[in-house]
């Protein structure tokens, strides 16, 4: 697979989630926004967490900046991978999928870095700007906008149902972006298909005939 290609999907991964972000940042409160095509189980629900995908969170400002470094070192390492497997001509499966990895690392990536420094803070009843005269946060402390909600199932648990009996239940409940799924797309798919994305690279080529002029008989084998 060509570099050009994995630079591609990158770079639409990136404009796509960055997109979506600034509009849901720009244009409305913490809250419900809008269902996606009337669906009921396809919401855009905007939120900010200060941690990883999914909403998990380390907490304080030092587990923020470290977290933010970590994605950066992360990126720096994925930018030095892909050109290397791609180099080395990896199976076009496994590049996709580091690819989308990568995508989704530097999608939240940005966040982190530099959403606190040019947007306002946002609120349940503030929709905020952005390039203010000052931002709701330092470099490195910016929270990653998340707005994708699928509650495809709400019921509650048996009340016979150890620990949570009677509670609510909900399925699908974390608040993600597009980000989130380029990273879990990757992992996933490397998951289910690492066998056969590995075994690809790892085949070796069938030993080829040789011609030679030299004499073959039984004098000269034992000679």
């Amino acid at each position: 697979m060509k570099l050009r290609y994995v630079i591609l999907i990158i770079i639409l991964i990136i404009l796509g989630d960055q997109a979506l972000k600034i509009w849901i940042k720009t244009g409305y409160t913490f809250g419900p926004v809008t269902n996606v095509l009337g669906i009921p189980w396809f919401r855009l629900y905007f939120i900010e967490n200060k941690g990883m995908a999914w909403g998990w969170e380390i907490g304080g400002g030092w587990g923020k900046m470290l977290l933010t470094l970590f994605r950066l070192a992360a990126v720096i390492f994925g930018t030095w991978y892909l050109g290397r497997i791609v180099k080395q001509k990896y199976s076009r499966g496994f590049i996709v999928c580091a690819a989308l990895i990568y995508a989704g690392a530097l999608g939240n990536l940005i966040d982190s870095m530099f959403y606190g420094l040019i947007f306002e803070e946002s609120t349940y009843s503030h929709v905020a700007k952005i390039f203010p005269a000052h931002g709701y946060a330092g470099f490195l402390h910016g929270k990653v906008v998340d707005m994708l909600y699928f509650p495809m199932i709400k019921s509650h648990y048996p009340s016979w149902f150890p620990f949570v009996g009677g509670q609510d239940f909900e399925f699908f409940s974390p608040i993600f972006n597009i980000a989130d799924a380029s990273i879990s797309t990757g992992v996933i798919t490397l998951l289910v298909f690492q066998k056969r994305f590995f075994k690809r690279h790892h085949e070796k080529p069938d030993p080829s005939t040789v011609e030679t002029s030299t004499e073959v008989s039984d004098r000269v084998q034992v000679l």
